[in-house]
């Protein structure tokens, strides 16, 4: 799922690229979305970017091509309609065990995905519950949601992973968390404060980490573990 504004400017682009041939510059892009500044048409790219839908071309100044479309991203069912996982799980050290039957477990919601600027409506309604073991979790609220693209393969959290979020509304510098940008879009992202910005830095060399203030972010949750099926 796109955000509104997200989809108009992957439209606009793709529309442009075929009638040109060429990619519209940020100010067209601006002119067209009716954005105040720039910065907004980059946050926007960066998110398409990283969920899929258009990508860079080396060696030429701001020229992007069109990957796929909306359609292409939303007809597949989830994990390409496969039967329900037997997960192992990453833990705090990140070590991968297999999951015993044990009956300390908690159920937790499932909240959708999240990928580069997911919508934030998108993650806030339960699809499903998954039991989960006690010992990956501690007191308080807990959530669940499943990773839509790379943005983080380097801190070993890749596409169609579950992740377990606990629910907190400030990080340390360094945690991975589930931020929302401006009310509007949420990711998971590495946090670092920076003097009076913070920082949502991606674990993928192939992305930009994003500059905000302060009342820009606000945190939604923290990692806490996470799921992976093998084939």
């Amino acid at each position: 799922m796109l955000t509104k504004k997200q989809h108009e400017l992957l439209m606009f682009i793709h529309e442009r690229i075929k009638e040109t041939g060429v990619s519209p510059s940020f100010d067209e892009m601006k002119e067209a979305l009716d954005l105040a500044s720039k910065s907004g048409i980059h946050r926007l790219i960066t998110a398409l970017e990283e969920r899929g839908f258009i990508r860079r071309l080396a060696h030429r100044a701001r020229a992007l091509e069109v990957t796929k479309m909306p359609e292409q991203a939303t007809t597949a069912s989830p994990r390409g309609g496969r039967a329900p996982f037997k997960p192992g799980v990453i833990e705090g050290g990140g070590r991968l065990s297999s999951v015993e039957a044990a009956n300390d477990t908690r159920d937790l919601p499932m909240l959708g995905k999240i990928a580069a600027g997911t919508p934030i409506a998108a993650i806030e309604h339960e699809t499903s519950r998954y039991p989960v073991p006690e010992s990956m979790l501690s007191a308080g609220e807990h959530y669940m949601l499943e990773i839509e693209g790379d943005s983080m393969i380097e801190a070993g959290i890749l596409d169609g992973d579950y992740v377990v979020i606990k629910k907190v509304d400030t990080a340390s510098s360094g945690e991975i968390v589930v931020a929302v940008v401006e009310g509007e879009e949420a990711t998971l992202k590495r946090l670092r404060k920076k003097g009076g910005s913070i920082a949502l830095e991606p674990a993928n060399r192939a992305y930009e980490t994003r500059i905000f203030g302060p009342d820009q972010v606000d945190v939604r949750g923290k990692l806490v573990g996470l799921f992976r099926r093998y084939h």
